[in-house]
């Protein structure tokens, strides 16, 4: 009886040496990383990164996207660290969970350049009496690898290997840097606006930023009053397809066939084609139709609503960022038109791709009343029946399709060619290293981060599990009812259908690199088969083109992404002229 017990007792201590938190298999190799006292005094909560490249230029942390997942990817591990210390060990280990290798004991043996990052957190209480440890943007635009003050090492060449029982050590040696205060222009003007809604939510002062661009002889119109036009996009510091000036004399000429080739949609392989010249040429013509005599008079703003989870915030109300929905609709956007002479919700619309595709939408089915048309290009899924490749209503995981004998990948992004380029676990995976409870910054946490309740300790309740894809039915359940917005249409249609009469535009490629039509078909299903009213939506598919297409026909998406101002902009003042209210001013501003 004894001997049993010694022999269960040695299996039981075996079992729990071996069995990791994350699962993976043990492995003498470690990463031990300090920061010392003069750099900050500390103890530091956040997320240690530390990367893996091939090649050290860039810079290992700028090498590592999830949004944009290539074969080149370096190697990443992630853990959690809690009021770090200076001058204390933070361990990278086996237990550490990775990608594109899940576990350290799978890297190949090799002479690599290694970097720890360190993204930092801080604790918010929030005014439901919710505590939280999050990365608030720090101007960045919800950036892991930029934000300011994050601490940084320099890369050094190590070799690793698995297998071999040595601690590679790494110092955080620098933080990055602040970032340059942007500096008005006659055009050009950068608001920053203190959200009370949103500062009662996070229980600290939140605030929502705007680039306004003044139309041509808005000083010398003072009595004028203007349309105001919404470019819905991600964060970004610049106002999009728009320069003040002309393009840089040093870039390198424009080779367009190189950009057919391999840039066809403005994301891919574009910068040695000299698509640089090419966005500062667009945005320097833009610049001289805009202060030329014939384009129409209107406030062009582009929003910056970056916060803890995403680099903006889908603006909708939401249980785990905060009602950015009201606060844009109700405050940020009056405000804009009480500052710069707006003319009110008869004369607002939007525009935008992909995530600002789905913003208009959602913020003109949402808001019917406040804007007046909005233009969604390549939406982000309006249907959760065509999640990307998953039906959140009726599939039981988001990583695989199973059947009795077989279990197959479901596919995340595509190539051009539409060839596979990532898979869903794939880029969940590598979401996952950046940050647990939602925090990567990551396209699919930004979704979780947006659309799901609350869960029991403060983060957002997970969709599916991020390691396994296993799908949560209640909180896909959850998903549809407030944000799936073919299902809110088709719910809500006899309020909705009379007030979006005229209003919604949706256009997306039939090869969109996220397999966004499908959404957009099941949408237009739903349109045409509207009855009292009958919707007039207009939905059109461009052939064989990728993300973002956006309605032109004529020349490809890395051109035409680039003409999104010059384009929708006249078809929206001319909606708003058609639908003008009687009484409403539609001269003052007709210069």
């Amino acid at each position: 009886m004894r001997a049993l017990l010694l022999a269960a007792s040695s299996v039981l201590i075996l079992s729990c040496q071996t069995v990791e938190p994350h699962g993976g298999p043990p492995t003498p190799l470690r990463f031990a990383v300090r920061y010392p006292r003069t750099l900050t005094p500390g103890p530091l909560d956040g997320r240690l990164v530390v990367l893996i490249a091939a090649a050290d230029v860039p810079e290992p942390r700028l090498q590592f996207n999830p949004q944009h997942s290539t074969d080149a990817t370096p190697q990443a591990f992630g853990v959690d660290v809690d009021s770090w210390a200076p001058g204390a060990e933070a361990v990278v280990a086996g237990d550490a969970h990775g990608y594109p290798h899940a576990w350290l004991a799978s890297v190949p043996p090799g002479e690599y350049w290694v970097q720890a990052v360190l993204h930092r957190y801080e604790t918010f209480r929030r005014g439901d009496g919710s505590v939280v440890k999050l990365a608030p943007d720090r101007g960045e635009g919800q950036q892991w690898n930029e934000a300011p003050g994050n601490l940084v090492s320099t890369p050094k060449r190590v070799r690793v290997d698995a297998q071999n029982g040595w601690t590679v050590a790494l110092q955080l040696d620098h933080a990055l840097p602040p970032l340059p205060e942007e500096a008005d222009t006659p055009y050009l003007k950068h608001v920053r606006y203190r959200s009370e809604k949103l500062s009662g939510f996070w229980g600290r002062d939140t605030f929502l930023s705007a680039l306004v661009l003044l139309p041509e002889g808005w000083d010398s119109h003072p009595a004028a009053h203007y349309p105001l036009v919404i470019y819905q996009s991600h964060f970004s510091a610049d106002l999009q397809g728009y320069r003040g000036q002309p393009p840089d004399p040093q870039l390198p000429p424009v080779d367009l066939a190189g950009l057919e080739s391999h840039c066809p949609n403005g994301h891919e392989d574009c910068e040695r084609y000299g698509y640089k010249r090419m966005v500062q040429e667009y945005g320097w013509r833009f610049h001289q139709a805009w202060t030329g005599p014939a384009f129409p008079r209107v406030l062009l703003v582009q929003l910056q609503h970056a916060n803890p989870y995403y680099d903006d915030s889908y603006g909708v109300n939401s249980a785990n960022l905060g009602p950015y929905g009201d606060a844009i609709t109700e405050e940020l956007v009056p405000h804009l038109e009480k500052t710069y002479r707006g003319l009110g919700p008869w004369a607002r619309g939007m525009y935008g791709g992909s995530t600002g595709g789905w913003i208009s939408l959602a913020e003109q089915v949402l808001y019917p009343d406040a804007y007046n048309g909005a233009i969604a290009n390549c939406p982000d899924p309006v249907d959760f029946r065509a999640f990307i490749s998953v039906d959140l209503t009726q599939d039981t995981n988001a990583y695989f399709s199973e059947g009795p004998f077989r279990r197959t990948p479901r596919v995340a992004t595509r190539t051009p060619a539409g060839y596979t380029q990532s898979t869903m676990e794939q880029d969940n995976w590598a979401e996952l290293v950046l940050g647990e409870h939602t925090r990567s910054g990551g396209q699919f946490d930004a979704w979780e981060a947006v659309y799901s309740p609350q869960a029991k300790d403060g983060y957002p309740a997970h969709i599916w599990d991020k390691q396994t894809g296993t799908l949560d039915r209640a909180v896909a359940s959850d998903w549809r009812e407030h944000y799936d917005l073919t299902h809110l249409l088709e719910r809500d249609w006899a309020t909705l259908g009379p007030k979006l009469q005229g209003k919604l535009w949706v256009n997306v490629g039939n090869m969109d690199t996220y397999f966004l039509d499908g959404a957009v078909r099941r949408l237009d299903a739903f349109f045409r088969s509207t009855t009292n009213p009958h919707s007039d939506a207009v939905v059109r598919y461009g052939v064989r083109d990728g993300h973002c297409w956006s309605g032109d026909a004529e020349h490809m998406n890395f051109q035409s992404r680039l003409t999104y101002h010059a384009r929708f902009i006249p078809l929206l003042v001319e909606h708003f002229l058609k639908t003008a209210p009687a009484g409403a001013d539609t001269t003052s501003w007709r210069y």
